[in-house]
């Protein structure tokens, strides 16, 4: 989409967060809200835009945006429509269409920024805006329509009369704008409220008066209304986006024994018939096969490959390593940095020793391999193909070892004295 780019507002200072750095900055299953945006933005094919900050939340140092989008800076914060402003001083010139978002809105949908950019061209509107109805719309702008169901005006809920306040239609806090018509209203806000700030909503009447054309469309989906100002409301979009991401999981064929307990992230790729059991959590870039069980009480995570017809079994930790398929992993394991083949048991209790105090070293176990139940590898080692190690076992890189050979034992020596008493 060359027509269209967007803005992301971000510049507020977590206040209600109570936290030293910025409430977009706060991941949800492995990736910040505004991650979430930014992706968002770009699998509807907007490739350029821009993202509002201020100078004391940090995210320029710690996100990286994708080509195209750049950081603008908003130095005073005197509301939305004032940041906004401030994109307007480096995209004024732009032409096309221009989708805006808050940056602490990330239960939108791709599905839902697709059909408002279509609704916006569709009828040409100068502005079209996200809404969705709410049982209990306290806390949100109004969307207030005249006796035709047109658009008037969004009302904050502060400023908001008795009767409008019984509205129930709701401002999520999505728009698509022509962009020239936007920066040019932008110039007409005057401050409001005590803090004396420049809102964003009130755009929308300043257009209507002009006699420009406003739409709407409506979500279903009232969750994507959702803004998190506060750890409460990052809690509930926490247990929304994880019954999301479950959800598309079990449809594609992956079973999930109890969601409730299940914690799955955002990019974790699951094949289908592989089953996860309770109180399991998958965290962020795992592969795993066909016809798995893991879990109940499994923890895998980030940087981990699975197989097919693999075994986890209670209470496993597993982090950086690949797994071969058929490879039976039993209960109280600890495995990091670990390449194992086809077919491999690993026995209960198994432990790698794979940090030294300095950096992670590699373990690499053969196909077929058993390891006996409690044993210890110490990295870096490599475990041959067929070989078995008894029960308690310590492997380390001194262990003289040949293919389809058995292991056994331990072995303990004093290396240095510290010349401490």
């Amino acid at each position: 989409m060359k027509d269209v780019l967007a803005i992301i507002l971000a510049a507020g200072k977590s206040t209600r967060m109570h936290s030293s750095f910025s409430k977009v900055l706060h991941k949800i299953y492995g990736k910040s809200m505004l991650e979430y945006i930014l992706d968002d933005i770009r699998s509807v094919g907007i490739r350029k835009g821009a993202v509002i900050i201020n100078n004391y939340n940090g995210i320029g140092q710690k996100i990286s945006l994708p080509k195209g989008f750049r950081f603008v800076f908003q130095k005073r914060l005197l509301g939305t429509g004032h940041a906004l402003k401030q994109a307007s001083k480096v995209l004024g010139s732009f032409k096309g269409d221009m989708l805006v978002l808050y940056g602490d809105t990330p239960l939108v949908t791709q599905e839902t920024l697709s059909n408002l950019i279509e609704k916006h061209k569709i009828s040409n509107a100068t502005c079209t805006l996200l809404t969705t109805t709410m049982k209990n719309p306290s806390g949100y702008g109004r969307i207030v329509r005249d006796g035709k169901n047109n658009i008037l005006k969004i009302v904050e809920d502060a400023d908001a009369s008795l009767y409008e306040k019984t509205i129930k239609e709701i401002n999520v806090g999505v728009y698509c704008f022509k962009a020239r018509e936007v920066f040019k209203t932008l110039t007409y806000l005057r401050p409001k409220g005590p803090k004396r700030e420049y809102y964003l909503t009130d755009v929308v009447e300043f257009l209507k008066k002009r006699k420009a054309t406003i739409d709407s469309i409506c979500t279903e989906d009232g969750s994507e209304a959702i803004g998190v100002n506060s750890r409460l409301d990052l809690a509930r979009v926490h247990t929304l986006a994880k019954n999301r991401i479950l959800t598309r999981l079990m449809k594609e064929g992956v079973g999930i024994i109890d969601p409730s307990t299940t914690h799955i992230y955002n990019d974790v790729k699951i094949s289908r018939d592989t089953v996860i059991y309770p109180f399991t959590v998958i965290e962020s870039n795992v592969k795993i096969g066909k016809r798995c069980r893991i879990g109940p009480f499994a923890r895998i995570r980030p940087d981990t490959i699975i197989g097919d017809e693999v075994e986890i079994g209670n209470y496993a930790e597993i982090t950086r390593c690949k797994i071969g398929s058929g490879t039976a992993i039993k209960h109280r394991c600890y495995l990091g940095d670990v390449e194992i083949g086809r077919d491999v048991n690993i026995g209960a209790g198994t432990t790698t020793a794979n940090y030294n105090g300095r950096k992670n070293g590699k373990i690499k176990i053969g196909d077929k391999a058993l390891i006996g139940s409690g044993t210890i590898l110490i990295s870096p080692v490599s475990i041959g193909k067929g070989i078995k190690t008894g029960a308690g076992s310590v492997i380390s890189k001194n262990t003289k070892m040949s293919a389809n050979s058995v292991l056994s034992g331990t072995l303990a020596k004093i290396i240095k004295k510290t010349g401490r008493s």
